[in-house]
């Protein structure tokens, strides 16, 4: 069952019924979900999370969904991985990779999508849609095929090729649109008006983001039920940033945890920073900006989280961090280089970010460090195309013996 109560204004606090919206009547600030916590605490322990399914649906009484007859596939409970290697090569000696890669459709994507197919499904929509940066659109187009919905994605028309094959095979009605991020969210939220769809990322978006935050949980309950001394974490809207800080909390407002002091920072790349602009500013005011960057899972100029995100960072005394934009596909290489982990531009993102908040000696050698990596590198290859530099040679041990001293002699020169 549900234990979800009632949506309410995060601004002005008015209560709304549990419907499709995502909007304040009386304020225009954004809709959150409301749970009953105390019901809550009288069903769940760490002992009955840990009997339910080896997905982020072991943490269902802190959804927003019933799903009784609802879908999975098999979503979360992704690997947290202590990376010595790197942890080594930037003085950590404990640092975790929170690996979301392996999700059915290779990002972080999957859990909020999981959880807004099943409240579609439950309000009775037929058509299931979404306003993406790449990752989105892949979930929802996997989601949609499997709970029988028509399903349409858009996304701006200059999205990485690999982002719109893994939502076309699914068989999704694809939408390029010739412009921003932005520009196509507010043609999505016309169409919301216009059409009876469950956009996840509009009308839906209250139950959508919730489902952000099992990646806290996960994590918590990976430690040993404990909350991290820091989370790096990638921020488009900041969505995923605010949850996974009000994850812990829930968890240790339930008894789960005993503590959080975690200090949460945000990573962004420099083609496209608003959040860290403001941050560095000492404003909770996000400038919009016009997104350039390499990272385009990210290439949100107007984050509709960004006043939230910059709250958590100073509720959790935490930093945010603007990366250049040559490091990001080098510290891609540089984690699959120590760790064996094959990351989009997102993961170089935050792999730089906790470089520079390790170097500048913002994180100590023994805190619990855990770096969110929320996509798989196979989708980027556009990124990272240059560190292809096979050895050529001719079917002879001579030839090759030459050619691997020439190839040898070239790496010398590069590093």
């Amino acid at each position: 069952m549900s234990y979800i109560k009632c949506l309410y204004c995060r601004e002005c606090g008015r209560e709304y019924p549990v419907a499709p919206e995502h909007v304040c009547e009386f304020c225009f600030g954004p809709l959150e979900v409301g749970y009953d916590y105390d019901l809550i605490s009288k069903v769940i322990s760490r002992e009955s999370i840990q009997k339910g399914p080896l997905s982020m649906w072991r943490y269902q009484d802190l959804l927003p969904v019933s799903k009784e007859d609802g879908i999975d596939m098999g979503t979360g409970f992704t690997p947290l991985i202590k990376a010595e290697n790197l942890g080594k090569l930037f003085g950590l000696k404990n640092l975790y990779i929170k690996n979301d890669s392996t999700n059915p459709t290779f990002s972080f994507k999957d859990r909020v999508v999981s959880v807004a197919t099943n409240k579609a499904l439950e309000f009775g929509f037929e058509t299931l849609a979404c306003a993406s940066t790449g990752n989105l659109a892949g979930a929802v187009s996997a989601h949609g095929a499997k709970a029988g919905l028509d399903t349409k994605v858009f996304f701006p028309a200059d999205l990485e090729q690999g982002k719109i094959l893994g939502a076309a095979i699914y068989g999704a009605t694809l939408v390029a649109v010739n412009g921003t991020y932005d520009e196509v969210n507010r043609l999505c939220s016309e169409l919301s008006d216009n059409h009876r769809w469950a956009f996840v990322n509009v009308n839906l978006r209250p139950f959508y983001s919730e489902g952000s935050k099992t990646l806290g949980y996960e994590v918590a309950e990976q430690l040993g039920w404990r909350a991290p001394d820091r989370c790096i974490v990638p921020a488009a809207s900041g969505s995923l940033f605010t949850k996974i800080w009000k994850s812990l909390n829930e968890l240790k407002d339930l008894g789960l945890i005993d503590s959080v002091n975690t200090r949460m920072d945000l990573a962004q790349p420099q083609g496209c920073s608003p959040i860290v602009e403001a941050f560095e500013q000492k404003t909770f005011h996000v400038k919009p900006i016009r997104p350039e960057t390499i990272a385009k899972s990210l290439a949100i100029g107007n984050p509709a989280d960004g006043f939230y995100a910059l709250k958590t960072i100073a509720d959790s005394k935490g930093n945010a961090v603007r990366v250049p934009e040559h490091e990001v596909a080098e510290c891609i290489q540089l984690l699959a280089e120590t760790e064996g982990i094959f990351t989009e531009t997102a993961g170089g993102v935050v792999i730089s970010s906790l470089r520079s908040l390790a170097k500048r000696g913002i994180i100590s050698a023994e805190e619990v460090v855990v770096a969110f990596m929320t996509g798989n590198g196979l989708k980027t290859l556009e990124a990272i195309e240059h560190v292809a530099d096979p050895v050529f040679t001719d079917p002879d041990y001579d030839s090759f013996q030459e050619a691997l001293n020439s190839w040898n002699g070239r790496r010398q020169n590069v590093y």
